[in-house]
C-alpha cells in the first residue's frame, strides 16, 4: 500500500501539534518553551495513539483481508487458515465472514473434485461392464455368421452362450436405472406393516435351486417368532435380502451355510445374513457399497453379477432411514446387518433373536 500506519500517524501527530501549538500562541503571558514543550507532548501522544490504533487495528487486518482475497483470486483456498483478532477489531466481522466465504468455497471445490473423480471411475467402469457381455455376445454371433451356423449342436451352444451374455447385459442395464432411480428418489418407498420372517423365507426358497449346486445350507433361523412384523417397503426389503442372499451364497465356499437371524429389540428389528465365506479384508469394508467395487475384479467377475447388487442395498436402506453394516473375517465368512422399526402387532418376544 501506498501509506502505511507510520506515514499516516506521523502526518496526522505533526498536525495536531501545529494546532496545539498555534491554538497556545494565542493565550497570553505564554512563552516560547511552552509552546515547545506542549507540541512535543501533543505529538508524541497523538503519534502513539494514532499509530498503535491503525497498525493493529486497521492497516494489520486489512492486510489479513488482501492475503486472503489475493488466495480467492487465485484459487489457493486450502492454505486459509483463520487467524484470530482482537477483540476491539472493527474488521473482525469482515474478517471472519471472508473466511467462512473462503471456507465454503474450499468445501466446494473438494466436493466437485471428488464428483469429477468419481464421474471418471464410474465411467471406466460402465464402460469395461458394458464392454464384456456386447464382445462376447459378438463374438458367439459373428462365429455362427461365418459359417458355425451350419452345425446344430454348435449352434445351438454360441446361441445359449450369447443368450447368456445379452441377459446379463439386461440384468446390468436393469441395476443400473433402479440405482438410478434410487438416487433421484423417482421411487418412492410404500412403508406399510410386513412380516419380515416371512419375506426372507420367501427369498431363501427362491435360492434353494442355487444353494444346492454348492451344497450350501441357506436357513432362517427364527424358532422363537411365530412372525416379526416391522414397518418397510415389502419389495425393497425383499431386493435388500435378495442381494445379500445371493452374494452369500456366491462368496461361500462348498459345503458352507447361509443363515438368516433377528434380533428383535423394542424398537427395532435387526436381521442378520452371516455366511461362512471367503470374507472380505478390512482395508475393503470402507468401499464395498460403491457402484461396481469388487474386492478381487476377476474372482468377482468370475462368479457373475453386476457390480451393483450393494449399491442398490445402500440406497434402499437409506431410503427407510437406516443402513448396513458389516462384520467380516478372512478366511471365516461375513456378517451383513440392517435394522428396521418394529411394528407392535407381532407376537416376537423380546430379547435376543436366534
Amino acid at each position: 500500500m501506498v501509506y502505511s500506519a507510520r506515514t499516516l500517524a506521523l502526518l496526522l501527530a505533526v498536525s495536531i501539534a501545529l494546532v496545539t501549538a498555534l491554538f497556545l500562541s494565542l493565550v497570553e503571558n505564554v512563552d516560547r518553551s511552552a509552546l515547545v514543550v506542549a507540541g512535543i507532548i501533543s505529538f508524541s501522544a497523538s503519534y502513539l495513539l494514532t499509530f498503535v490504533i491503525l497498525e493493529f487495528l486497521v492497516f494489520r487486518e486489512i492486510n489479513k483481508i488482501y492475503k486472503m482475497l489475493g488466495k480467492l483470486r487465485k484459487k489457493e483456498l486450502s492454505g486459509i487458515a483463520k487467524e484470530k483478532s482482537g477483540p476491539l477489531n472493527p474488521l473482525q466481522k469482515i474478517n471472519d465472514e471472508i473466511f467462512s466465504f473462503a471456507t465454503l468455497k474450499q468445501k466446494e471445490i473438494d466436493e466437485l473434485k471428488k464428483l469429477e473423480a468419481f464421474r471418471r471411475e464410474f465411467i471406466a467402469d460402465v464402460s469395461h461392464e458394458l464392454k464384456t457381455p456386447i464382445f462376447a455376445a459378438q463374438g458367439f454371433v459373428h462365429t455362427l455368421l461365418d459359417g458355425a451356423v451350419n452345425d446344430k449342436n454348435v449352434r445351438t451352444k454360441f446361441l445359449k452362450k450369447a443368450a447368456k451374455s445379452l441377459d446379463g447385459l439386461d440384468d446390468l442395464v436393469q441395476d443400473l436405472l433402479t440405482l438410478s432411480h434410487l438416487e433421484t428418489g423417482d421411487i418412492k418407498m410404500h412403508i406399510e406393516q410386513m412380516d419380515l420372517r416371512k419375506l426372507c423365507e420367501e427369498v431363501v426358497e427362491q435360492f434353494e435351486e442355487k444353494a444346492e449346486k454348492k451344497n450350501i445350507q441357506v436357513r432362517v433361523l427364527a424358532e422363537q417368532h411365530t412372525k416379526i412384523l416391522v414397518f418397510a417397503d415389502w419389495k425393497r426389503i425383499s431386493q435388500v435380502v435378495t442381494n445379500l442372499v445371493s452374494n452369500a451364497i456366491k462368496y461361500s465356499l462348498e459345503n458352507g451355510e447361509v443363515t438368516i437371524t433377528f434380533d428383535v429389540g423394542k424398537k427395532n428389528v435387526t436381521t442378520f445374513v452371516t455366511d461362512t465365506g471367503e470374507g472380505i479384508p478390512a482395508s475393503h469394508l470402507p468401499r464395498i457399497f460403491e457402484r461396481f467395487y469388487r474386492v478381487d475384479k476377476s474372482r468377482s467377475r468370475e462368479k457373475g453379477g453386476t457390480g451393483l447388487g450393494l449399491a442398490i442395498v445402500k440406497h434402499i436402506l437409506e431410503g427407510h432411514n437406516t443402513k448396513t453394516e458389516v462384520q467380516s473375517t478372512v478366511g471365516k465368512g461375513s456378517v451383513f446387518s440392517f435394522k428396521l422399526p418394529r411394528s407392535k402387532g407381532d407376537d416376537a418376544d423380546l430379547g435376543d433373536g436366534l
